[in-house]
């Protein structure tokens, strides 16, 4: 299945010293550059940033939006799949 094809690729990164580096988002905002990654919390607003996912989450869900976790490539419960999805480093750096 695939997490056992995902643990073999994963022991053959580590065997070769390889490591996976996480995915970033970057946006611009007054000639900043802001970067964001998944559960990444050393942004100056991640607080304010998280309210506000959390807060236009909750207006969508309540407008009828179901998260899409077919891509959300984690051995987890289902549940924690939606969390994950809604804050995806994209969705945090909108």
């Amino acid at each position: 299945n695939k997490w056992n094809d995902k643990a073999i690729v994963r022991k053959l990164m580590m065997d070769r010293g390889m490591q996976k580096v996480p995915g970033q988002s970057y946006i611009e905002v007054n000639n900043r550059v802001h970067s964001f990654a998944v559960n990444d919390a050393s942004h100056a607003q991640t607080k304010e940033i998280h309210a506000e996912l959390k807060r236009l989450s909750l207006q969508m869900v309540e407008a009828g939006y179901v998260p899409d976790t077919r891509f959300a490539l984690h051995d987890m419960e289902e549940e924690w799949k939606k969390v994950s999805v809604c804050y995806h480093s994209e969705k945090l750096a909108i």
